[in-house]
C-alpha cells in the first residue's frame, strides 16, 4: 500500500480517538493547534487521494454547505413519546404498576436524565452510521444524516467490539449553555430573533439546510436506548454499557436503582444538582431495566407501560435586587435592566434581567432592594416573575423611571401608542452611535471584517469615527498608533472597510439602522425601488403601496431620509463607493418571467434545494408565499408534498408544477 494511502488511514483513526476523548470523555491528550495540524495533513492527504475517498472521515465532519432538503424516511421501531408527571408520587405509583404487573418479580429501575433538546434516531451497519432521522410523527421523521455527521461527539466509525452487525441507538442532540449563548450573543449582533432556549435552537440548527452552519453552531449528543437483534445485553443498562464503550456519549447520570426510596433520593438529588450540568435538562426519564420485563409489560396506545417521564417545575429563584440601570439602544430606546445578587439558573448565573420597560416596572410594583423572583422555566432569557413583598426592607422606594438620557442627559420622549422611552438625541448620544456602528458593520450588513464592539468603542473613543461614513476614511497609519493594533491587524480593518463596497444594495439598506426596517423589509424595498435616490425621494404613499411595507414602515423611511444629518451619511457613503443600486436581474442570469406571479414551494427536491428555489423566483421576478390561497398562481411541489396542500391546491384549482416544468418556465 502507499505510503500516503497507509497515513490516511492512520490519521483517521488517530482523529477519531482524539475527537473522542475531547467531545465524550472531556480529556484530551493534544492542544488544538496539534490536533489542527493532524487535520490539515490528513485534508491535505486526501486530496492528493480520491480513490480513497470516505464520507465518515473526520476530515469531512465540517460539512458541505449544499444540501437539497430532507426526505422522508419511515422509522424501523416507531418512537413513542413517554408519559409525563410532575409528581414524585405518580413515579412511585408507576414504579408499584409495574411490580404488580410482573406478579412479584424483583424489578430494577434505570434513572436517566431527560436531556432538554431534540430526538434523534441513528443506524449502524458494521459498525459504520449509515442514516440519521429525526422523530418527526413517530412513525416517520427527516433524515438529516449529513447535519449529524457534523456533531463530533457522535462517532462516524464504531470503536471497540461486540456491536451487532444492524442496530439503532437513540439519543438527544442539544445544544450546550456556552455554544447557545454564544450563538445567541451573534444573533442579538446581527438584530436576528433570539432563540428562547437551547431546546428550539437545538432543534432549528439540525433542520438547517447548510450542514457547515451546524457544524458551526456546537452542537452534542446524549444516547438513551439501544434497539435490534442480538443487543449485548438482556438489559437495558448494561446495554448503554457496551454503547459507552463502542464511542457513544451516554450520561453519567444512568444509575440502577433497587427500590421506591432510591428512586425518590435519585429525584431529590437531580432536582438540584442538574443546575450545575453544561446542558439544558427538563426532568428525569426511569425506566424498567430488563428487556423481558419491558415485552411484558407492553405499551399503550402512545406509550410504552415500561417507562416514564418526571418533569421539574419550571426553575424559579429568590435573589435581591441591587440596583436598576437604564440602556440605551442604538434606536435610542431606554431598557430598564434589574441587577441582582448572582443565582444559579439552569446552569448559568444570573446577575441580570431585563425589565423591557415602564408599564412592566409598575405592574410588578418594584422597590429599591426588594427580594425578587426570577424565573427561566426552560427560557434562556431571564425575567422577573414576582416580589417576596413579605421581607421588604420599611421605607424603600419604588423604581422609577429615569426621564433624561442616562447616557447623554437628553430628556425621554414617549413613544405614541407604546410603553417605550426613547432618547431624541440619535447623533449626539454614544450609545446610539456606536450601535448603528455596530449594526452596520455586523454578518448580516456590511460584513467588515475585524472590527467587533470593542473596537467600535476604541475608534470612538480615538475620535476616528462618530458615524458610519467615517469608517471609509481610516487609514492603516490611524490604527497602528492605537492599543492592540499591529500592522496585520490594522490592515485586516482597512481591507474589510474595503471589501464592504462591493456588498449588495440590498445589505445596505438594511446596514442604515432605519427604524422598523430589518433584513426582510430592506430586501424588499432594495428590489422595488431598485436605487437609494428613489428611495430618497418617495413619500409615505408611494411607499406603502409597496407590498409588505404598511404605513408605520413608509413613514419611519420618510423621517429617516429627511433628516439632513442622515442625507448627509448618505452621500459621504456615495462618494465611498457603496453600492447605491440594485443589480439588473439581467445582468446576473435574472429576468420577468415570473414577474406578478407568487409561488408556494412544498416538498423536498433532487436538482436545487428549498433555498435556492426560492432564491430563483425572486431573480426573476416572482414573490414567494409560506401558504396556498386563491392569490396563488404556481405550487412548485417536490416529493413528500403535504397532502393538506395538495388537496388545498386542488380545490382552488391552483397549478401544481414540478422541478422541470419551474426551471422550464425561467430558461427563456
Amino acid at each position: 500500500m502507499d505510503s500516503e494511502v497507509s497515513r490516511i488511514f492512520a490519521l483517521r483513526d488517530l482523529l477519531n480517538a482524539h475527537n473522542h476523548k475531547y467531545y465524550v470523555l472531556n480529556q484530551p491528550e493534544i492542544s488544538d493547534r496539534e490536533f489542527d495540524e493532524l487535520m490539515r495533513e490528513l485534508t491535505e492527504l486526501e486530496d492528493r487521494h480520491p480513490e480513497v475517498a470516505d464520507p465518515l472521515s473526520p476530515a469531512r465532519r465540517v460539512g458541505s454547505d449544499l444540501t437539497d432538503g430532507f426526505r422522508q424516511v419511515a422509522h424501523v421501531y416507531p418512537m413513542l413519546s413517554l408519559g409525563n408527571t410532575y409528581s414524585i408520587e405518580e413515579v412511585d405509583d408507576f414504579l408499584r404498576r409495574a411490580d404488580n404487573s410482573l406478579a412479584g418479580e424483583k424489578v430494577t429501575i434505570v434513572g436517566e436524565m431527560k436531556f432538554d433538546g431534540t430526538s434523534i434516531s441513528l443506524i449502524y451497519e458494521n459498525g459504520r452510521l449509515v442514516r440519521a432521522v429525526t422523530r418527526g410523527d413517530g412513525e416517520k421523521g427527516d433524515d438529516v444524516t449529513e447535519n449529524v455527521k457534523t456533531i463530533k461527539s457522535i462517532p462516524l466509525i464504531l470503536s471497540g467490539s461486540g456491536y451487532p452487525d444492524m442496530f439503532e441507538i437513540r439519543g438527544e442532540i442539544v445544544l450546550p449553555w456556552k455554544a447557545f449563548e454564544r450563538l445567541n450573543k451573534e444573533r442579538e449582533f446581527n438584530e436576528e430573533p433570539l432563540f428562547a432556549n437551547p431546546r428550539n435552537a437545538a432543534s432549528g440548527t439540525l433542520k438547517l439546510l447548510n450542514p457547515a452552519e451546524v457544524a458551526r453552531r456546537g452542537l452534542d449528543a446524549y444516547f438513551y436506548y439501544l434497539l435490534g437483534e442480538n443487543l449485548p445485553a438482556d438489559n437495558h443498562y448494561d446495554n448503554m454499557m457496551a454503547a459507552r464503550s463502542w464511542g457513544f456519549k451516554v450520561s453519567d447520570v444512568m444509575t440502577r436503582l433497587d427500590s421506591i426510596d432510591e428512586v425518590d433520593n435519585f429525584i431529590n438529588h437531580w432536582d438540584s444538582a442538574r443546575k450545575s450540568l453544561p446542558v439544558a435538562t427538563d426532568g428525569l426519564v426511569f425506566k424498567v431495566n430488563s428487556l423481558r420485563q419491558q415485552l411484558n409489560l407492553g405499551f399503550t396506545a402512545k406509550s410504552p407501560r415500561w417507562a416514564i417521564a418526571y418533569k421539574f417545575a419550571a426553575e424559579r429563584a429568590l435573589t435581591r435586587l441591587i440596583f436598576v440601570s437604564f440602556e440605551v439602544g442604538r434606536m435610542g430606546i431606554i431598557t430598564p435592566v434589574a441587577n441582582l445578587e448572582p443565582v444559579l439558573l439552569s446552569g448559568t448565573i444570573v446577575k441580570r434581567a431585563s425589565l423591557h420597560n415602564e408599564d412592566i416596572i409598575r405592574q410588578l410594583d418594584i422597590h429599591e432592594h426588594d427580594m425578587v423572583y426570577v424565573e427561566k422555566g426552560g427560557e434562556i432569557i431571564p425575567k422577573i416573575t414576582g416580589v417576596d413583598v413579605s421581607v421588604r426592607q420599611e421605607n424603600e422606594p419604588p423604581i422609577k423611571f429615569v426621564s433624561h438620557c442616562p447616557a447623554c442627559g437628553t430628556p425621554l420622549v414617549r413613544i405614541e401608542g407604546e410603553a417605550s422611552w426613547v432618547c431624541p438625541n440619535k447623533y449626539g448620544c454614544q450609545p446610539q452611535i456606536a450601535g448603528r456602528i455596530e449594526h452596520f458593520v455586523g454578518r448580516r450588513a456590511m460584513n467588515i471584517d475585524g472590527i467587533g464592539e470593542e473596537t467600535v468603542g476604541q475608534l470612538i473613543d480615538a475620535g476616528l469615527i462618530k458615524n458610519i461614513a467615517d469608517l471609509y476614511q481610516l487609514t492603516v497609519e490611524q490604527l497602528v498608533g492605537l492599543e492592540r493594533f499591529a500592522l496585520k491587524s490594522a490592515q485586516r480593518l482597512v481591507d474589510g472597510v474595503a471589501e464592504s463596497r462591493n456588498v449588495p444594495f440590498e445589505r445596505v439598506v438594511f446596514a442604515l439602522s432605519i427604524p422598523f426596517v430589518g433584513e426582510t423589509v430592506a430586501k424588499k424595498l432594495a428590489r422595488s425601488v431598485g436605487d437609494m435616490d428613489t428611495l430618497m425621494a418617495m413619500d409615505e404613499t408611494r411607499l406603502a403601496a409597496i407590498g409588505d411595507i404598511g404605513p408605520r414602515i413608509a413613514q419611519s423611511v420618510v423621517e429617516y431620509f429627511d433628516s439632513p444629518e442622515n442625507r448627509q451619511i448618505i452621500e459621504r457613503l456615495r462618494e465611498a463607493g457603496l453600492q447605491f443600486a440594485a443589480e439588473n436581474r439581467e445582468s446576473i442570469g435574472g429576468s420577468d418571467a415570473l414577474a406578478g406571479k407568487t409561488i408556494v414551494i412544498s416538498g423536498t427536491f433532487a436538482r436545487h434545494s428549498r433555498d435556492e428555489y426560492k432564491a430563483m423566483i425572486e431573480l426573476h421576478g416572482g414573490k414567494n408565499a409560506g401558504s396556498i390561497s386563491k392569490k396563488t398562481d404556481y405550487v412548485l411541489a417536490g416529493e413528500n408534498m403535504g397532502p393538506a396542500k395538495l388537496e388545498k391546491a386542488t380545490s382552488l384549482g391552483v397549478p401544481v408544477i414540478n422541478e422541470d416544468e419551474f426551471l422550464k418556465m425561467i430558461e427563456g
